[in-house]
């Protein structure tokens, strides 16, 4: 005869394999992360990724003066003063200066000039400088390099307009192509 305690038995466990809760089982894993990064430089507070153009190194204002003045200075000034660049840690920034609208206008002693607004032919030649006694022209296409290392530059570029008969009253302007190369 058979007994009922094994088949109870048997029974009883399969009603509690059943119903018991599967162990909880861990599965691991991994997530990649990447970043390139490329040189590039802030002028002046504003982020520049190398290539871009539209930087606005500052301004050169020489003031008023009456049209039989002799030499004017000024300074490259961003707000109220010189300009700042900072390039990527490893990069030996260079400023290259190059054309004016007006290069070679003019009979004034200097190689950029600035042209009167609405008067054709009327001009002012002035230079710039990498020193504060002006005496370091710096060239159309002239370089001026600066520091390695990725820290804060304040860069200093000097200017003088130079006077000479004839001159019209009125407002005269010029635009130099500034390229920083890294």
């Amino acid at each position: 005869m058979m007994t009922m305690k094994p088949i109870i038995s048997s029974a009883l466990f399969s009603i509690i394999a059943l119903t018991v809760s599967p162990a909880n089982a861990a599965i691991t894993g991994t997530v990649d992360a990447t970043i390139t990064l490329t040189a590039g430089c802030i002028v002046n507070g504003q982020n520049f990724d190398n290539g871009t153009s539209g930087a606005d190194f500052g301004v050169i204002d020489f003031g008023t003066h009456n049209t039989l003045f002799i030499e004017a200075d000024s300074q490259i000034l961003s707000g109220a003063s010189a300009f700042t660049v900072q390039c990527s840690n490893g990069i030996t920034p260079v400023l290259s200066f190059d054309a004016g609208q007006h290069d070679g206008d003019g009979s004034g002693a200097g190689l950029h000039a600035m042209a009167h607004a609405t008067e054709a032919g009327q001009f002012v030649t002035y230079n710039l400088y990498s020193d504060s006694t002006r005496l370091a022209v710096i060239p159309v296409g002239g370089d001026v390099s600066l520091t390695n290392g990725g820290t804060l530059q304040t860069v200093n570029i000097y200017a003088r307009a130079f006077g000479e008969a004839g001159l019209t009253p009125g407002v005269y302007n010029d635009v130099v192509t500034v390229v920083l190369e890294l």
